[in-house]
C-alpha cells in the first residue's frame, strides 16, 4: 500500500485534514454550530463550480467561498455565532446559486464529461500531487496553530458567552474568526471527502468525543484521533477494495465510530441505573 505514491500523498494529505478538522470540529459541536458546517459544505460547491465557470483554480473558489460564507454568517448572526435563520436563508441562497453554476457548467463547451463538478462534491484524495499534499500541510498546521492559540479563551466563551463577555474576552471577534477558521478547514477537506460529506467528518468523530469525555483538552485529543483514524480507515478499505470510494468509507469509518461511542456511553449509562437496584436486592 505505501509503496504506491498516490496512496502515500493521500494518507499524509488526509492526516493533516483529519487533524484539522478534528481540532475544529470539536468547537464546531461545542458551539452547537453543526448546521453552519452544513451550510459551509454547500458554499464550498458554489465556490468551486462559480470558479470552475470563470475559468479560475476550482481551489480557490472553494477557499474563498467558504472563508467569505464563515465571516458572513458571523456578521449577519446574533452575538457573532451564526443563528439558524441567517444559516438557513445563505443555505438556501448557495444552494441555488450552486445549482445554477452547475447547469452553466455542464452546457459549457469546456466542460468536458463533468469531472470539476464530481470532485468538489465527491472530493478525490487519490489524485493529489506533491504540490497538493504540500498545500494541505501547510493549510492544516495554520489552521490547528490559530485555533490553538484561541483554544482557551474560545472554549470559556463556547461555554457561557456572557461570562466571557464580562470577564473581557473579546467574544464578537473570537466567533467572527471561530467561524473564518471553520471556512478554511471545510475548504481544506473538501479535496478528501468533497463538499457533500464534509459535515460528516466535521461531526462524527467529535461527536464521539463528546461522549466519551468532558474533558475539554482529552475531548479534543479524542476528536483528532478519531479524525486521523477514520482517514487511515476509510482510505485502507478503499485501497484493498477498489470499487469503494474513498470519501464514502472515510465518512463511513467516522460515523462507525460515532455509533460505537454511542453505544458505549448508553450501555454504561445502564449498568450505572441497575447498580442501585442490584445493590438493593442484595
Amino acid at each position: 500500500m505505501f509503496a504506491h505514491e498516490f496512496m502515500r500523498n493521500a494518507l499524509i494529505a488526509g492526516s493533516f485534514v483529519g487533524l484539522a478538522c478534528g481540532l475544529v470540529g470539536y468547537f464546531v459541536v461545542l458551539r452547537a454550530q453543526v448546521f453552519a458546517g452544513d451550510a459551509l459544505s454547500h458554499v464550498a460547491f458554489t465556490g468551486g463550480l462559480a470558479a470552475a465557470v470563470l475559468g479560475l483554480n476550482i481551489l480557490a473558489g472553494v477557499f474563498a467561498a467558504t472563508i467569505l460564507g464563515g465571516i458572513v454568517m458571523g456578521i449577519l448572526g446574533d452575538k457573532a455565532r451564526a443563528d439558524d435563520v441567517t444559516i438557513g436563508s445563505l443555505f438556501a441562497w448557495t444552494l441555488g446559486l450552486g445549482v445554477l453554476f452547475l447547469t452553466i457548467f455542464t452546457t459549457q463547451d469546456s466542460a468536458g464529461n463533468g469531472t470539476a463538478g464530481v470532485r468538489v462534491l465527491f472530493g478525490s484524495i487519490f489524485g493529489l500531487s506533491r504540490a497538493d499534499v504540500r498545500t494541505s500541510v501547510v493549510l492544516a498546521v495554520l489552521a490547528c496553530g490559530l485555533l490553538l492559540a484561541i483554544a482557551r479563551p474560545l472554549l470559556f466563551a463556547s461555554l457561557d458567552n456572557a461570562v466571557a463577555a464580562a470577564q473581557g474576552v473579546p467574544v464578537h471577534v473570537l466567533g467572527l474568526g471561530f467561524l473564518g477558521l471553520l471556512g478554511l478547514v471545510a475548504a481544506q477537506a473538501t479535496q478528501a471527502v468533497g463538499a457533500l460529506l464534509l459535515l460528516g467528518l466535521l461531526s462524527a468523530p467529535a461527536g464521539a468525543a463528546h461522549r466519551l469525555t468532558a474533558s475539554p483538552y482529552r475531548g479534543l485529543l479524542l476528536s483528532a484521533v478519531f479524525s486521523v483514524g477514520s482517514i487511515w480507515i476509510g482510505l485502507t478499505l478503499s485501497y484493498v477494495f477498489p470499487t469503494l470510494p474513498p470519501s464514502s468509507m472515510i465518512i463511513a469509518a467516522a460515523a462507525g465510530i460515532y455509533v460505537l461511542a454511542l453505544a458505549g456511553t448508553t450501555m454504561r449509562a445502564q449498568a450505572a441505573r441497575l447498580q442501585p437496584v442490584s445493590d438493593n436486592v442484595a
